[in-house]
């Protein structure tokens, strides 16, 4: 089953912000879309907003700028994923988004690397 090309200009434009870390791909999801560079995902767009990939390294660069968290509701309660709104100038140019692209990428570099093992202490006698 072919997908459907995407056609909304809000999506491609956010494509075309985000080009400076290679072709970006749209794929829509839960009523959104995810948006992904080298099979990894950057950013999301739900509800018209575009939100890129943060971690808890990267975080404080973004509220620092005045982002907004990806929150939804769920079960009454309101949950968050490590997703936030670039600043409003950013969405001008890709110029402008870059180093917020570059630090969405950094993100989702971090999140495919394996968690460090813990092995237990081995026992000498």
């Amino acid at each position: 089953m072919a997908t459907k090309p995407v056609t909304d200009p809000f999506v491609l434009h956010a494509c075309e912000l985000l080009s400076c870390l290679g072709p970006c791909k749209a794929v829509r999801m839960f009523g959104g879309y995810g948006l992904s560079v080298d099979g990894m995902n950057v950013a999301i767009i739900a509800w018209d907003t575009l939100f890129l990939k943060t971690n808890t390294e990267t975080e404080p660069r973004w509220l620092a700028a005045g982002a907004r968290p990806f929150q939804y509701e769920a079960r009454g309660k309101t949950m968050s994923l490590h997703y936030h709104t670039p600043p409003d100038e950013a969405l001008e140019s890709p110029a402008l988004m870059a180093p917020w692209a570059r630090l969405a990428l950094e993100a989702a570099v971090a999140a495919r690397k394996p968690a460090p093992s813990r092995k237990p202490a081995s026992r000498t006698k």
